[in-house]
Parts: structure tokens; sequence; C-alpha cells
């Protein structure tokens, strides 16, 4: 599944990329301008007339004999989907997983564990009420869609002098961090002891 996405965002089939792209971005500017029920429902109905129209022709077909009016997407009817025991379990444990992981991040930032990443995590949501008051939820979701499909084609391109400055921007913010734990009361003691207690479990093993 993921190398299927990765190739989608990458171009390599440029025919199915360019559908996939089209139909998201002609359907989130329709949204644009109509409701989500009047979209979704007009995507249904031109989905049901497309299918009908061609069960419709194949029966023609098969009454003037030039068919056996089977029904054409018979394939797809015959794929199984329902999900075994383990496939169950599987899936289960996967989203009970992700559940608890982001509860335990929430928590973490949002009841203050690491002062510093509740501060980063405060900053950003500062900037994102700017955001907010310029673009709303649509635009920056046709922007992402925008990004998705060209900034992975722009890094395989670019990756070299992308990922030099990467590491000069990453060194700065590292930086500023140990300056911001530095000046900030407990903070670099707790640094202190955690990096005493791991150089002397280092030596004891």
């Amino acid at each position: 599944m993921g190398s299927k996405v990765a190739d989608l965002l990458y171009w390599k089939d440029t025919r199915t990329s360019g559908v996939v792209f089209t139909g998201l971005m002609v359907s989130l500017l329709c949204l644009l301008h109509f409701s989500i029920v009047s979209v979704a429902a007009h995507v249904a109905l031109l989905l049901l007339c497309g299918t009908i129209s061609l069960r419709v022709y194949r029966k023609v077909l098969q009454a003037v004999h030039r068919g056996d009016g089977a029904n054409p997407f018979q394939a797809y009817l015959d794929v199984d989907l329902t999900l075994t025991r383990e496939q169950t379990e599987r899936w289960s444990q996967q989203i009970a997983s992700h559940v608890v992981s982001t509860a335990t991040q929430l928590r973490h930032f949002f009841l203050v564990e690491d002062l510093v990443d509740s501060l980063k995590l405060a900053l950003l949501f500062y900037i994102l009420t700017f955001v907010g008051a310029v673009f709303n939820g649509l635009t920056l979701l046709i922007l992402g869609v925008i990004a998705l499909f060209t900034v992975p084609l722009l890094y395989r391109q670019h990756q070299a002098q992308i990922d030099q400055y990467v590491g000069l921007v990453t060194n700065q913010l590292s930086h500023i961090k140990a300056k911001i734990r530095a000046k900030i009361p407990g903070t670099g003691a707790l640094s202190s002891a955690a990096a005493a207690a791991s150089g002397s479990k280092a030596k004891a093993e």
C-alpha cells in the first residue's frame, strides 16, 4: 500500500497520478462553491448513471443476440470483502495502537510533561491562528494536495541541495532549543542528570 502511494506521489505512472490529482482537485474546488452534501450526491449520481448505462447497454446487446448480457462488474462483485478473524484482530490491534499513541502524545503536550515541547506546540497553534484568519480549512486542504503531488517530485530532483539546507536549519533549531532549555529553571538540571545516568549505565555495561 505504501509503495503504491509513493508511486502515485512520485508520478511513476503519469496517467494514474494525473487522474487522481485532477479528481481530487476538481472535487475540492467544487466544495468551495457547493455544499459537501450536494457534491457527494452529484458524484454518486454520476457514478450510478455510468454503471447503470453500462449494465443496460449489455442487456441491449443480449437482446439483439450480440452478447451474453453478463454483468460487466461481475469480477468486482465476486471479490470476497469479508475479513478473517486474524485480519480483524490485526486491524483492531493497529487501530488501538494508533489511538494509544495519539493519546500518549496529547498527554505529553497538554499536561506539560516537557515544557519546551509544550511551548513549541503553543507557538504552532498561535501561528495557525493567523493562518486560519487568511485561509479556511478547505483552502489549506487544496494547498496540501498540491504540495503532496509536487514536493516529493521536487525533492527527488533536488535532493542534495534540499538535504543540505534542511541540515543547516535543523542544526540552528537544535542550538536554539538547547539555549531555551538552558534558560528554563530545572530543565538543564534534568537534562544533565539524564545524561549522567545514561553515561553511568553505559559504563556499567
